[in-house]
């Protein structure tokens, strides 16, 4: 594994730039400093290199995001693959161009759909990218440690504080009215004006005059001041001089004339000459410019002061000499993220000095007015950006930008600003050079370092000191050690024109003597000076100044230190040469004495200097002026950070120097008592020497006496505890302590022993007093609340001395070895431990903050000491803690522990870490795996969710490590967590306890492990046990379950999860319930911004190309908003809801992530389940071998499942495999659920619009069928498998869709369904088709091993793929139906007829259809065909018993049930027996449901009146009862049979003859009829329906079905039709009422057909056969004579016989013979004499049958001899015996006719007769009118046949 960065330096050492900077300060420091050990302290502390450790916060540096292709999830209708192909084809024709704006990011969509693909070209290691990154997309390791209790954030560097406000001014002019001839002198400074008093040091400028400027022009500085913040009292203070006028020369008057007038010649020559030779100065002018307000007018006189420059949004007006334009600023205080802003502002108000003044007196009200000059002073002001800089700008060497500090943060100690600008030798020399980098290279870190937009920022800038240093409460980080004087007034007597000279002096014993070389210089580039002068106060009794005079102070101050003043006076005038000054008094203040004051001094003034003017004996022979009063006030203003002016530290300080040099008496009892006094110091003075004090403090501790070390240790408890609490920022680690134990500490920089063995020791011992319950103080609660400050304290001592033994005999490159503790340290380290330990346990208990923050600090300790000491070492204590809080504790403490492991395993070296023995691997990763393990079983719902994120993160942290990309690392990592699996395996129910969420963190971590495990492992894993390993593949199926991606349609409400714990505080939106709970953080983070997310700007590409359409106005943005709208709409926000209110940007987003995520889930799956079944398939792991229930199970759950394109793309491949591997197993009987199951969903996929979707599931089914043939030789079971699924698909699919007339039409679904199933079979296309997806070409065809021949068969594929598709059709067609169902029950029954013929191959199916067509004939009261369908149903469960061997039916009472039923097939097959699959086939196939559909068909036979029937299906139940020996059933059954025999000796013996139903041909014309155009049926009817009704009733079925421009026409006659002479465009309907015709029917008769005659007795009443008649003319005349009307006799075949399963049969057979009109009428003659004939012979049975008898006589004799009837056989004589007719006749028609009409008459006689002996007297009169027409018509008759008369 890579190692980690540190490569031997863990220590960066950051030098101190102020203090290389600062020349002034070497000679202090040049002193010996080793007598006094505190100021050497002090000097260390601002000195020496602050220390950081860079291991200390952790590093982390992830690899680039991982990029996100689009996901394509298809639905059954959708192509979004085609569409996004052809968007991208016409993108690229718009634009050839612009390729290179393609976007790339984490959130990138990529619409490159060929990119998966690649997935097989890739070496086959991985299927798709791995789960990870998708589940948690937007990983920030900084954002989740941040989240740890009591998480450590480092503190940014001590230089870094003091941000604020930095103003730079720059003079650009000075210009007069009269012209400026004259040098003029000036001060800026920052000064608050409310409260009188100023804010920084001054600025000091000059402006020459233009024939005397030199090359070093003051102007050009930039002086810069800091602000803590806007104010507007704050403004700055000008204060102009020039030479001090010369008594009767031009006055400074001159400058404020009211007439514009310039200087005379002579004037500017005086000015000029004086000006050379005066070398001191006076006031001038003064003006206040106020920074931040606009309408504050300087109170002096009135005057309005000039626009503040920096105040909010205003614009400086410009005067009229001023060609440049005046920008408009705003200074809100608020660093902005752009460059400076400068502006410049014209001060026309000077006010005129008319006498000297003090600062204070400016705005007195009570002073005189004064006028104003008639100048301007333009000004340059600049706002500077204050931004941190990081540390990292500064190299190791100290070299550090000098924008850094313009920008940065106040770096002005007074002394650090004039090195730079003074350009003396100290700041020439090279070791301190301000290097310049280049912007660019210093943004790096974001830091926002700004280059001002003037180019002539220079090093030479002017830093005024900030006075507000020495009040602010924090440490100082810079050594300042000087004075600033104000003289603020002389009182004397007479006037004088008075100035001062300030020195510093050693001593008083030498007036002679040099002083000090210690007072600043005003100009630039001046090294320090030996005295300094104020200005002249001009004829002033009372004089005032407003100098600032500052001095550098010697390191040490002796008493004998003084600033000397001597008072000069000057006389103005010029006589020969220059004026000269006259002493006028001296005045003495020693240092040691005043320094510390701040309020004003008064000193007397002496009029001579003597030696020891300063010591009280000399001060007698002193002479003063004035009378000694004290004439002379001033002020001091000390900014020390050597010279505390606190006296408890100055004596703490003081004891401590004794202490060190041993010169105090050994008891110490001094220093204790200065130590102790530490505790009421002010917070001010102690935070400001914070450093010094504990660097002392822990000084003592380390060397201390065990006395000396408890007072050091409680002093520093005490001081800490101050520190803390008296902080501003409220953190949990005061920022001044973290710096300390961050950079400053260094542990006396090697000088001492470390300091951590006497830490630990003296913190030790109070601790094991408290654990034995001595008292031990409140103090004891403070080292606790602080021993997060020890602990680091006491690691970065032991770090800091391991860097220090290996530094030098390190090689290069090579780490530091960790250390090894000392035996006695480390046990001393053990019992503190523990005692803490202990104390975090009890406090716990007590809910007390306080504990689960010591917990942390003790987690961070352990953290940190794992960086340095060797890790079995901190191992002790790990175990310690784990013994500690064993097991499942309670859930504070468990949280505790949590929280502990969590920092413990963010160690940058987690990974690497070792085992506790040699042997062991990681213990730290054990320990964490039980733990985790543990929490999941915890009741606190919140701990378990936390303990699911824990590993989570760590997980990602390990995934995203630039160090651990390497293959055989990532293998390391999998094994490490692989116990984890184990334990989840051992105990399921902990798994499934867990909520959805939970489960989701546990498993993404599963799938991760998996995923970069080795084979050997994984195949381990399942070598256990068999439930062992099913329980495996439950958990990869709750992987595919919790994963899965359901389109936003299906996203459902909120609280998804299986319980949703009480959490405390406000838990975050939930927009995803997919992906990482951190992501919708992440997003409720984004959304509140309300901006588009910074940093990826290709973004905006996708937002203006792919989405413009997504943005709708009242689409609310931000998420306030949508929660708003949730709450008034009264519902919990919904995820839906969430999701709509984000960013359309990071809608796109959220969604490509989960997308990913699901894919790239269920592809990983799809891998391991590969790897297994290859294990499988060599047997060597432990599983069901006899179903292989893993992988059906995960393969069923893969196919029900939405899934992406490219999964999809993967899948068959493997598919293929493993039926290749496990074929025969998967195929067996055992699986047959699975195999419906899986053909089930090939051909729902074989549905879907997107083609290679569709084309796999073709080859899906191909494989199926190859397994099929390989392992069953034939498909019958297959396709008895397939059918039943395409039934069950058939009501999931929508096979038809609407048009746009309302009508239905077959639906894409459907037609793709029929192209698939098609395909299947085609095998043309299939070797092409299999390369496409991934699979080579004779994957079909190939020999299965052991075996020689090839058993594939297209031929048997064909049957297969057209048996689908008829089922198919027949679906189809019943839903196209579904509207006219009510209305056509003729084509309702036909489509329910076609569903059962199309199923027939699955019995079930095939009864159901059947079923639901008896019903429907039943509603249709047409009980014949029900029954036909009851029997069918019986025949369908006979055939399966009889093929099954079934003892009660043989094939004999099948081929009786076929009598009655042709449809019963006659072959007995292995099908029905070959389709039990679960849920279907034989098993339903029983004796008793074969009866129950017996006696239903019984029933309705009888109802249909069809008795004959009914005894055939009583025989075939007899046998079952007789087989049963059921008597009381048989008897039944014969009583049954006993009342069928009547009912049909009834029916025989009515005088009507018995008719079952009505048939008519119907005939259908007319491309509306769509399948019914040009086809004839025969139509079986109720024998009550006429030929109206019939018509009545298709003209209703058939009108609804025209649309407004078609009509149905009724063909009014029988005649054949020509389809081709009709109308276009017409519809017509022919209709025709037919006779049945009987089996053995001699159809050429030509007699009349009456049915009674030819019902034979008990003749079964099946008709496949019609006829009908129908008369014509040849002569073109509709009707004619007799003699003209010929007869055409059709006769039609139907397919199949009534009664059927339908009501209408197709016509597949029509022929008609022709009858001439002589036969018709001897056909006719015959059929009446037939008709009496039969009546007359027909035998009965007794005498009682008479009247029915008597009735159809009198009816048939009525009918043949009445006269009137004309058209009976006196008409035929008349038509063929008379005339012309009787000529045509052939002599043989001739005789037929007399003969037929002869023998009529003589069986009419007969009749008469019979008739006579019937009747009784009521019928008398009846009779004698038959005898009547009888004789008469024999009369008539014999005009024709005269032979009659003999004849009868």
């Amino acid at each position: 594994m890579e190692e980690s960065p540190s490569g031997g330096h863990r220590f960066r050492r950051i030098p101190h730039q102020l203090f290389d900077s600062c020349p002034e300060l070497d000679p202090l420091l040049n002193e010996n400093l080793e007598q006094w050990p505190h100021l050497n302290e002090l000097v260390q502390c601002y000195k020496a290199d602050w220390v950081k450790d860079e291991n200390k916060y952790g590093h982390y540096e992830s690899i680039s995001p991982i990029l996100f292709q689009n996901q394509l999830f298809e639905g059954p209708d959708t192509d979004v693959e085609t569409e996004m192909r052809l968007a991208n084809v016409r993108h690229s024709k718009a634009e050839d161009a612009t390729d290179d704006d393609a976007p790339s990011t984490s959130g990138r969509q990529s619409s490159d759909i060929g990119s998966t693909n690649m997935l097989y070209s890739k070496v086959l290691k991985h299927f798709g990218e791995s789960p990870l990154p998708a589940y948690e997309p937007a990983f920030d390791w900084e954002n989740e440690r941040s989240k740890i209790f009591g998480q450590r954030t480092p503190e940014s560097h001590p230089m870094q504080y003091k941000s604020g406000l930095k103003i730079s001014v720059k003079l650009l002019s000075l210009s007069f009215q009269a012209g400026l001839v004259e040098p003029f002198y000036g001060t800026i400074c920052l000064y608050n004006r409310e409260r009188r008093e100023k804010l920084s040091e001054d600025f000091y400028f000059r402006v020459l005059p233009t024939d005397i400027q030199d090359d070093r022009l003051s102007s050009e500085r930039h002086g810069v001041f800091s602000l803590d913040a806007p104010s507007p009292a704050v403004c700055l203070l000008i204060q102009l001089e020039r030479p001090a006028t010369e008594e009767g020369g031009v006055t400074p008057s001159v400058y404020s004339r009211k007439e514009p007038v310039h200087l005379t010649e002579r004037e500017r020559q005086k000015l000029q000459v004086w000006s050379r030779i005066m070398p001191y100065r006076e006031s001038f002018a003064w003006a206040l410019v106020p920074l931040f307000d606009n309408h504050i007018a300087a109170s002096s006189g009135g005057a309005t002061s000039p626009s503040s420059p920096l105040a909010a949004s205003m614009s400086v007006s410009s005067s009229q000499e001023s060609a440049e334009p005046v920008t408009r600023i705003m200074l809100d205080g608020k660093p902005t993220q752009y460059s400076s802003e400068s502006c410049v502002v014209e001060i026309s108000n000077l006010n005129k000095v008319k006498e000297c003044y003090t600062e204070d007196s400016l705005q007195d009200p009570k002073r005189k007015v004064h006028k104003p000059v008639k100048g301007v002073l333009r000004l340059e002001i600049e706002k500077l950006q204050s931004g941190h800089f990081d540390l990292d700008n500064i190299s190791e060497c100290g070299s550090v930008t000098n924008d850094s500090i313009d920008a940065g943060d106040r770096f002005a100690d007074s002394a650090f600003s004039k090195c730079l600008s003074n350009g003396s030798e100290g700041a020439r020399n090279g070791n301190s050079r301000w290097n310049v980098l280049e912007s660019k290279e210093l943004r790096r870190n974001g830091s926002s370092v700004v280059t001002g937009n003037n180019p002539d920022f220079s090093a030479d800038d002017f830093h005024a000191f900030d006075f507000r240093t020495m009040t602010r409460s924090e440490p100082f980080s810079e050594l300042l050690h000087c004075l600033y004087l104000y003289p603020l007034t002389v009182n004397l007597s007479r006037k004088r024109n008075l100035f001062i000279r300030v020195e510093l002096r050693k001593d008083d014993a030498d007036i002679r003597k040099q002083p000090v070389e210690a007072m600043y210089p005003r100009g630039p580039g001046l090294s320090l000076q030996k005295w300094v002068h104020t200005q002249v106060a001009v004829g002033a009794r009372v004089a005032c100044y407003h100098d600032e005079i500052k001095l550098c102070l010697p390191a040490l101050l002796a008493p004998q230190h003084h600033i000397l003043f001597t008072f000069f006076h000057i006389d103005l005038q010029t006589k020969v040469e220059a004026p000269k000054p006259v002493i006028v008094g001296y005045a003495a203040l020693p240092l040691s004495a005043h320094i510390q004051l701040h309020s004003e001094i008064s000193l007397p003034i002496m009029r001579e200097l003597v030696p020891h003017y300063l010591q009280d004996n000399g001060k007698e022979r002193l002479d003063y002026l004035e009378d000694g009063k004290n004439v002379f006030r001033l002020r001091l203003r000390l900014c020390s950070s050597l010279f505390p002016i606190n006296e408890r530290i100055r004596d703490f300080f003081l004891e401590y120097d004794r202490h060190t040099l041993r010169t105090s008496p050994p008891w110490g009892s001094e220093l204790l008592e200065a130590i102790n006094s530490l505790k009421n110091v002010e917070s001010m003075f102690l935070l400001q020497f914070l450093q010094p004090i504990l660097n002392m403090l822990l000084h003592l501790i380390g060397d201390g006496g065990e006395t000396l070390q408890v007072a050091a240790f409680r002093a520093m408890v005490n001081i800490l505890t101050r520190v803390q609490q008296e902080s501003a920022d409220g953190a949990e680690r005061n920022r001044f302590l973290v710096n300390y134990v961050d950079y400053a500490f260094d542990d006396f920089g090697g000088r001492q022993p470390p300091v951590y063995p006497g830490l630990s020791t003296v913190w030790g011992s109070l601790a094991r007093s408290k654990a034995k319950g001595y008292r031990v103080g409140p103090v004891y609660d403070d080292v606790l609340a602080m021993a997060w400050f020890f602990l680091e304290l006491i690691v970065k001592s032991m770090a800091l001395e391991q860097t220090r033994l290996f530094y030098h005999s390190l090689p290069l490159g090579e780490d530091v070895p960790p250390l090894q503790l000392k035996e006695g340290v480390f046990r001393c380290i053990m019992q503190l431990y523990d005692c803490l330990l202990t104390e975090v346990h009890e406090r716990c208990k007590k809910g007390l903050s306080l504990a689960k923050r010591l917990n942390s600090s003790l987690a961070f300790f352990c953290y940190d000491l794992l960086s340095v000491v060797e890790p079995r070492q901190v191992f002790e204590l790990v175990s310690l803690y784990m013994d500690k809080f064993s097991g499942v504790c309670q859930s504070v403490l468990h949280d505790c522990k949590l929280t502990y492991l969590q920092i413990l395993c963010d160690h940058d070296l987690f990974v690497e870490m070792p085992g506790r023995d040699p042997s062991d691997r990681n213990y730290l990763s054990s320990v964490l795996i039980q733990e985790l393990f543990l929490t999941w079983d915890h009741d606190d719902l919140s701990l378990r969710s936390k303990a699911a994120r824990i590993l989570v993160v760590l997980t990602c942290k390990h995934e995203f490590d630039v160090r651990y990309q390497k293959p055989e690392d990532k293998l390391y990592i999998a094994q490490l967590y692989f116990p984890l699996i184990g334990q989840i395996l051992d105990e399921m129910p902990v798994f499934y306890n867990l909520n959805a969420v939970e489960k989701r963190e546990v498993l993404i971590v599963v799938m991760q492990i998996l995923r970069n495990l080795d084979n050997a492992s994984l195949v381990k894993a399942w070598q256990q046990s068999v439930a062992r390993t099913r329980l495996f593949f439950k958990l990869l199926e709750e992987c595919l379950v919790l994963f899965e991606h359901k389109k936003p349609n299906d996203s459902t409400l909120l609280g998804c999860s299986s319980r949703s714990p009480d959490r405390e505080g406000p838990v975050s939106p939930k927009y995803s319930d997919k992906l990482s709970p951190a992501i919708n953080n992440y997003l409720s983070e984004a959304s509140r911004q309300e901006v588009r997310p910074q940093g990826t700007p290709e973004n905006g590409y996708l937002w203006q190309r792919i989405s413009p359409q997504l943005s709708s106005p009242s689409q609310p943005y931000s998420l306030r908003e949508a929660l708003a709208q949730a709450q008034s709409s009264r519902i919990g926000p919904s995820t839906r809801a969430l999701r709509e209110s984000l960013h359309p940007i990071l809608r796109q987003k959220l969604e490509l992530w989960e997308e990913n995520l699901s894919a790239s889930v269920s592809l990983q799956v799809l891998e391991i389940t590969e790897k297994f079944s290859t294990a499988a398939a060599s047997h060597s792991i432990s599983t069901d071998y006899g179903k292989l229930d893993c992988i059906t199970s995960i393969l069923m759950s893969f196919f029900s499942r939405s899934q992406s394109l490219a999964f999809w793309k993967c899948l068959f491949p493997v598919f293929n495999n493993i039926f290749n591997l496990d074929g025969a197993t998967l195929m067996a009987r055992e699986n047959d659920r699975f195999l419906k199951q899986i053909a089930f969903h090939l051909l729902r996929l074989a549905v879907f619009r997107n083609d290679n979707i569709r084309k796999r599931a073709v080859i899906g089914l191909q494989i199926l069928v190859r397994s099929s043939f390989y392992y069953f030789m034939q498909t019958t079971r297959l396709r008895v498998m397939l059918t039943i699924t395409l039934s069950e698909l058939m009501s999931d699919v929508q096979v038809t869709q609407m048009k746009s007339d309302g009508s239905l039409e077959k639906s894409g679904e459907a037609k793709r369904l029929g192209k698939s199933l098609e395909e299947m079979a085609d095998d043309v296309r299939s070797p092409n088709l299999l390369k496409e997806c991934g699979l080579s070409e004779d994957v079909l065809t190939a020999v299965p091993e052991g075996s020689t021949e090839i058993r594939w068969s297209w031929l048997e594929v064909k049957p297969l793929s057209d048996s689908l598709l008829q089922a198919l059709d027949a679906g189809l067609e019943h839903a196209l139906l579904a509207s006219t169902m009510t209305v056509d029950r003729y084509a309702a029954a036909e489509s329910f007829y076609r569903l059962a013929m199309a199923y027939a191959p699955v019995p079930d199916l095939h009864i159901m259809w059947l079923l639901h067509l008896c019903d429907a004939h039943q509603e249709m009261q047409s009980w014949a065909e029900a029954a036909q369908c009851a029997v069918a149903v019986a025949g369908v469960i006979m055939q399966a018993l009889v093929g099954r061997n079934d003892a009660v039916w043989s094939r004999d009472h099948v081929a009786a049930l076929r009598k009655i039923c042709p449809m019963v097939s006659s072959e007995i097959t292995a099908e029905a027996s070959a389709a039990e699959v679960e849920g279907y086939g034989a098993s339903k196939l029983t004796v008793d449901s074969a009866v129950k559909y017996l006696q239903l068909a019984n029933k309705l036979f009888s109802q249909a009146e069809l008795y004959h029937f009914c005894a055939s299906i009583q025989e075939l139940i007899i046998p079952v009862y007789k087989s049963r020996r059921a008597y009381g059933q048989l008897a039944k059954c014969h009583t049954t049979l006993t009342n069928i025999y009547e009912s049909i000796l009834e029916q025989e013996s009515s005088p009507i003859p018995f008719t079952d139903a009505t048939y008519y041909r119907v005939g259908f014309y007319g491309e509306r009829f769509g399948k019914l155009d040009r086809k004839e049926y025969v139509y079986r009817e109720p024998r009550d329906v006429r030929l109206g009704d019939i018509m009545e009733k298709l003209s209703h079925i058939y009108e609804s079905r025209m649309d407004g421009n078609q009509t149905l026409h009724i063909i009014p006659d029988s005649r054949q039709v020509n389809a081709d002479e009709l109308q276009p465009g017409v519809c017509y309907l022919q209709i025709t009422a037919v006779d049945p015709v009987m089996e053995d029917e001699d159809l050429g008769s030509r007699r009349e057909r009456i049915f009674s005659l030819s019902t034979g007795s008990m003749r079964a009443r099946v008709f496949d056969r019609f006829l009908f008649d129908t008369p014509f003319t040849k002569n073109g005349k509709t009707q004619g004579g007799l003699e003209d009307q010929w007869k055409r006799r059709t006769v039609l075949q139907t397919k199949g016989s009534f009664p059927a399963l339908v009501n209408r049969l197709l016509v597949i057979k029509s022929e008609s013979l022709e009858f001439s009109p002589v036969e018709n009428a001897i056909g006719m003659i015959e059929t009446r004499t037939a008709a009496l004939r039969n009546e007359l012979e027909e035998p009965r049975s007794s005498e009682g049958d008479q009247l029915p008898r008597l009735q159809s006589l009198q009816r048939i004799l009525q009918g043949s001899v009445a006269v009137q009837v004309n058209s009976g056989v006196l008409s035929v004589c008349t038509a063929f015996l008379s005339g012309e007719p009787a000529t045509r006749l052939r002599s043989q028609e001739l005789q037929q006719l007399i003969a037929a009409l002869l023998e009529f008459m003589a069986v009419c006689k007969r009749a008469i007769r019979v008739h006579f002996r019937l009747i009784g007297e009521e019928d008398q009169d009846f009779h004698t009118q038959l005898v009547n027409g009888f004789q008469s018509l024999t009369a008539e008759l014999s005009h024709y046949i005269p032979a009659i008369l003999s004849e009868l």
